[in-house]
């Protein structure tokens, strides 16, 4: 293993910055406002986005150009600029052994490590049913997520958090750790304890809804924001859901459940939103975003579909 650059003694005040997507934004702005002088910003290339044949900049660079700092897309620059220290907020890059040499780096993780190593900590709490996540200070070395731990911050996950939402508090519980950590130095650290567990880049086939996970499931993968399903050929995004509880107050939809019906078969429609049958229990649906559509409730997206009032059990593909 290569040998990790050593940590400065205490503070510093020339570093480079390493981030990509919006949630790195507010970290380097707070790390400006500090004082700390970014001699560089290290992001992704310009992206198309769109039908357009236009570039955009990532988040980061728009801010780092905003803010008159100078914007690189080379790795390797890091080591040229004379910083003291790196910092890594989401830049999406694994840093090589060649850099961490050099420069001594620290990231701002999105989990509580060990639990939720990699790419996509967030959306993996959320999917896992976490009661709480955080923040971590954490040592940059070649192993994934794995160096020694600075600071950590505990954040509850509360059941109206979605995925962008709970990104946003994330990131606020990250700014006052960091720049002390930056300003006044990072300490020796601890090294992780407990289980570790690995968080996957979320695949896209993953956020298609199948009907025959658990209504929990469900539930969750709509926090993500980008879950969806197959009705009438088009696809609907699942903006909104929550397990769906059956009793007295819903005869009909409670006797339909009852008998087996299949999961995908719409149960009920109500002011509240369209019950749907899973594999194991049964979930409301309260927003959705239809194809080339705004966001709308799933109660007028349903009656829009004729799912309202229907003699016959509906399913959705």
């Amino acid at each position: 293993m290569t040998s990790l650059a050593p940590m400065p003694a205490g503070g510093v005040q020339r570093i480079v910055y390493l981030g990509t997507p919006e949630m790195a934004v507010a970290p380097l702005r707070a790390l400006v406002a500090a004082g700390v002088e970014v001699a560089l910003v290290i992001t992704r290339v310009d992206k198309r986005r769109g039908r357009g044949s236009a570039l955009s900049p990532s988040p980061v660079k728009a801010a780092a150009l905003e803010l008159g700092l100078p914007v690189s897309h080379e790795l390797a620059d890091a080591t040229k600029v004379g910083a003291a220290l790196g910092v890594v907020v989401a830049y999406g890059r694994i840093i090589p052994p060649t850099v961490l040499s050099r420069v001594p780096m620290i990231n701002v993780h999105f989990s509580l490590l060990p639990r939720w190593r990699g790419a996509a900590p967030v959306e993996r709490a959320l999917l896992a049913g976490d009661s709480e996540t955080g923040i971590c200070i954490m040592r940059v070395e070649e192993g994934l997520d794995t160096g020694v731990v600075y600071e950590r911050v505990v954040v509850p996950i509360r059941q109206r958090h979605t995925l962008s939402s709970l990104r946003t508090d994330l990131v606020d519980a990250s700014l006052a750790p960091l720049v002390r950590a930056v300003t006044q130095g990072c300490g020796s650290g601890e090294a992780q304890h407990g289980e570790a567990t690995h968080a996957a880049k979320i695949d896209p086939s993953e956020l298609r809804v199948r009907w025959s996970a658990s209504a929990r499931h469900i539930a969750a993968l709509a926090r993500l924001e980008a879950a969806w399903f197959m009705h009438a050929g088009k696809r609907v995004r699942l903006s909104a859901a929550q397990v769906a509880t059956l009793g007295a107050a819903d005869p009909v939809a409670s006797e339909k459940r009852s008998r087996g019906s299949t999961v995908g078969t719409v149960l009920q429609v109500g002011t509240d939103g369209v019950v749907v049958a899973c594999g194991e229990g049964a979930v409301l649906i309260t927003t959705v975003q239809p194809a080339g559509k705004n966001s709308m409730s799933a109660s007028a997206w349903a009656n829009g579909a004729r799912l309202a009032g229907s003699s016959e059990s509906v399913s959705l593909a």
